[in-house]
């Protein structure tokens, strides 16, 4: 009964009272389903009813247009949700965007180099090489960044941390400390961090130490030493010496690149071994705990990498052949070991200032300054040294540094090492017996004696360490290395004589 009732009412509320009523007078055969009686009522009611729903759903509009505020903030409403959804839609796109140039950017970052630091970028869309120049030379045909790193065995990113030009930087590839100079002041070194150097071997080992030098050149070089620089100017009368100013430093960034691309290398690979070769003065600055490496100047080649000196030689290659040719043409013999350039005439005529003067148009010309106060001429009758090797009769190391060092094995043989010291290694024995070698490289009928004197010493004294072997190069026996000189802890004499001039050996 309930249900009927609700019915009733659902069926009132759907029309109304009157067309349900009808309805059920319909249903009960009380009025016919269609007017056929005059003036039928129930056309009146059905029209009724649609007309009174009508007018409900009018007042209803009207209620709800007549009030402009609630119809603003409901479009207003409809309008952000419709930009909120908007948005959404847009982030999620923008998202899915930057996820995709991510991956793509990461994946390119992964196959090639494609920036190395502001300014030193420019030549990094060139990958050109000249293979037959480069097979000529037995170099590896080296292309881009991926090359040189499968080559070297490491990871684009690898190669690319290393070579990386960072204005300021929280790391540093290289230990940077001093060593005093012989004529005063201090030189800085710059010994590259394990990554770099094995890098750095690379390059020597695979395509540095392959270039064919000027035979004028002996400074870091195969079969090459003091001595072989030394021999071509024994028992000359006229003996030039001439140091270059700031050597290392002078080759920048650029002219380093440059000896790279002078081999057969395009300007992409040229830049990134050259990065790898090269570094920037840094100030070293600690700020709220942390240290930061800032560079204050043009890359320049380091004193200390392994690279360093082979690249001087390549880049010198010019200026040893123009040299060479010119101390020919006017009765003269040219040597060059690093920075020191050697010069001597058996022509007693031979006019030292005329070739003085082509030396230094021609130095000027390579982009090199000779140094104003290292410039020697020595002539007969006087001490002629080259490189440290005295060359007046004979290759010999001078008498009085001779006697110093007898004086000091005597020393060392008689009272042991204790408070004894020779060159700057804290091992004597190990001082000892390296210089030892280095007179037996020099001078064989006087070294070998002392060396055998030296290597007794350090048996006698139950000395662990290796013995320095003595080889022979183009007729000269040759150390492996030799220390540096330096005036003993204990003097055999109170006039010691001034140390050799200079030994680039003892620095790498």
């Amino acid at each position: 009964m309930s249900n009927r009732r609700q019915e009733l009412y659902d069926r009132i509320r759907a029309t109304s009272k009157d067309e349900v009523v009808l309805e059920e007078m319909i249903r009960l055969g009380f009025w016919p389903r269609q007017g056929a009686m005059p003036l039928d009522p129930g056309d009146e009611v059905r029209r009724r009813g649609e007309i009174e729903r009508e007018l409900a759903a009018l007042r209803t509009e009207q209620t709800r247009l007549g009030n402009l505020e609630a119809l603003k903030k409901e479009a207003l409403k409809r309008r952000l949700a419709e930009s909120k959804e908007k948005q959404k839609e847009t982030k999620a796109r923008r998202e899915r965007e930057r996820l995709a140039r991510a991956a793509a950017w990461a994946q390119k970052k992964a196959g090639e180099i494609g920036f190395l630091g502001t300014g030193v970028s420019g030549g990094l869309g060139h990958t050109e090489t000249d293979e037959p120049k480069l097979a000529a030379q037995s170099l590896p045909a080296l292309r881009s960044g991926t090359d040189i790193a499968r080559a070297m065995g490491i990871t684009v990113g690898e190669l690319r941390f290393l070579a990386f030009d960072r204005r300021t930087s929280e790391t540093s590839h290289y230990v940077r400390f001093t060593i005093p100079k012989k004529a005063g002041g201090e030189r800085l070194i710059s010994a590259p961090m394990p990554r770099l150097k094995n890098a750095q071997a690379w390059i020597l080992e695979n395509l540095l130490g392959k270039v064919a030098l000027h035979d004028a050149a002996h400074g870091f070089r195969a079969a090459r030493s003091i001595v072989t620089n030394a021999r071509p100017h024994v028992g000359a009368p006229l003996v030039i010496n001439v140091d270059l100013k700031d050597f290392f430093p002078t080759l920048t960034l650029g002219r380093i690149k440059g000896a790279f691309r002078a081999l057969g290398y395009g300007d992409h690979v040229a830049t990134v071994l050259g990065l790898l070769c090269s570094e920037p003065d840094v100030d070293q600055v600690v700020l709220d705990g942390k240290t930061f490496y800032v560079a204050n100047g043009k890359r320049r080649l380091p004193q200390g990498a392994p690279t360093s000196p082979a690249i001087t030689n390549i880049v010198c290659r010019r200026l040893d052949r123009r040299l060479a040719a010119a101390a020919e043409k006017h009765g003269f013999v040219y040597t060059r070991y690093a920075d020191d350039l050697t010069l001597s005439s058996t022509d007693p005529t031979a006019n030292p200032a005329r070739v003085l003067g082509v030396l230094r148009w021609i130095v000027a010309g390579e982009g090199f300054v000779v140094h104003p106060k290292k410039t020697r001429v020595l002539r007969k009758g006087a001490r002629r040294e080259v490189t440290g090797v005295v060359v007046n009769e004979k290759l010999s190391v001078s008498r009085e540094q001779r006697r110093r060092f007898r004086a000091f094995l005597f020393q060392l043989d008689k009272d042991g090492p204790q408070g004894k010291q020779w060159g700057a290694s804290p091992d004597v024995f190990a001082s000892a017996l390296g210089y030892a070698a280095y007179l037996a490289m020099v001078d064989p009928e006087r070294g070998k004696p002392v060396l055998a004197q030296a290597r007794a010493i350090a048996k006698k004294f139950g000395w662990k360490g290796k013995p320095r072997p003595v080889k022979t190069v183009q007729g000269a026996p040759m150390a492996v290395v030799a220390p540096p000189v330096a005036e003993p802890a204990a003097a055999s004499s109170p006039e010691a004589p001034a140390e050799p001039k200079k030994k680039w050996w003892k620095l790498f």
